[in-house]
């Protein structure tokens, strides 16, 4: 037995021993959509995770992590969802902003920050989208001005995952006056439970509230706490972007897999798989997923990556729809009760907007991998 498959024994066992008891009814709870389900109880559970050392796999051992390999990280996280584990509440913390600080940050902001984002006990968020900044996010207009040892923010951010459970926000914001698009951005670590901070949560199709408004009227956060040289926040942004979108995505495609498999026994036994169509987009989705997964563990360009699974992801929304027919339509329970097919629907219609929209996407693909003429911009 390599390594690799005996770590992920590992895995297996220890998830099989510890996610019971009382830990035994967060199976399947949160996700995209769900992030309000039993939160309390998840953050419990994340907390349990650190305390026997499965969180931060992947950072280096001298920052409180294991030093896993890719292939221990990719073990880990289709083990995790395998085992039907409740859905993560620090992946911002440990999977973006941990790494950013390791590679960007200052010995004392390291010192500082990791230490909490590896035992769960602080959380973050993430400070970019705004209203006219959202996949176009170098038109930024929060400000934050630097005076007497603080950095004092103004703006508003929006799109906010979790911001309403979160401690602190690594926000992007414009601190050289008059400066434009990805000049004069900074990257500033700024708690949130201070005055001058106001949260909005933003009600989804779903019905639900994961991610908010997050307004800065006079908010503060100490000069150490920008990352990176004041004015290069446009390049530590884009390192924390590409984290974003690595080997966790793997896990996620398990949970596809599920819905997948869900929807071909749900064909089965209320007669649609007898539609040749719905046989055909079923057998298309079988193989779309085989190319992720493929394209994943090969190393796709991350903007074609997103291309790819968020347009599959929503074709599968659409034909969870198609396969529960007329009843699809009808909500399960007043006032808004959803299913797992009306959820999956709702829900990935967004997954082509957030974390870039395809638009973007197909502009990055074409302008930075292809080479082709950049559009033209006033």
């Amino acid at each position: 037995m390599s390594s690799v498959e005996e770590f992920r024994a590992e895995v297996r066992s220890w998830l099989k021993t510890h996610l019971s008891g009382s830990f035994a009814a967060l199976k399947g709870r949160g996700g995209p959509g769900r992030e309000h389900e039993a939160f309390d109880e998840r953050l419990a559970w994340e907390r349990h995770l650190a305390a026997h050392g499965w969180t931060c796999l992947g950072w280096p051992a001298e920052h409180g992590g294991r030093g896993a390999s890719t292939e221990e990280q990719i073990a880990f996280h289709e083990e995790y969802a395998l085992a039907d584990a409740p859905a993560r509440v620090n992946h911002i913390g440990e999977q973006l902003l941990g790494p950013t600080l390791i590679d960007h940050g200052t010995e004392e902001q390291k010192a500082r920050f990791l230490p909490p984002i590896r035992a769960v006990d602080e959380l973050w968020c993430q400070g970019y989208s705004e209203p006219g900044a959202g996949s176009d996010l170098a038109a930024v207009r929060t400000r934050a001005t630097l005076e007497d040892g603080l950095w004092t923010v103004h703006g508003q951010k929006t799109w906010t995952s979790l911001a309403h459970a979160a401690q602190w926000c690594f926000v992007l914001a414009r601190t050289r006056p008059g400066s434009r698009r990805h000049a004069g951005l900074s990257y500033l670590l700024v708690p949130l439970d201070q005055p001058g901070v106001e949260i909005r949560p933003i009600v989804q199709l779903t019905g639900t509230s994961e991610f908010n408004e997050v307004f800065f009227d006079g908010a503060t956060t100490p000069a150490a706490n920008v990352v990176g040289a004041p004015g290069d926040g446009w390049r530590i942004a884009m390192a924390t972007l590409g984290y974003e979108r690595g080997v966790s995505t793997l896990g996620q495609q398990v949970g596809f897999r599920r819905e997948l498999e869900a929807l071909v026994a749900l064909a089965r036994r209320n007669g649609a798989a007898a539609d040749p169509d719905v046989r055909d987009r079923l057998t298309r989705a079988w193989a779309g997923l085989a190319a992720l997964r493929a394209g994943a563990l090969h190393g796709t360009d991350p903007s074609a990556a997103k291309l790819h699974w968020s347009h599959w992801h929503r074709d599968l929304g659409e034909l969870a729809l198609e396969i529960g027919g007329p009843a699809a339509t009808l909500a399960t329970a007043a006032p808004y009760e959803l299913d797992e097919r009306q959820r999956l629907f709702l829900f990935s219609r967004a997954d082509t907007v957030y974390a870039g929209s395809s638009e973007i996407q197909r502009n990055i693909i074409a302008e930075r991998v292809l080479g082709l003429p950049k559009e033209p911009r006033p």
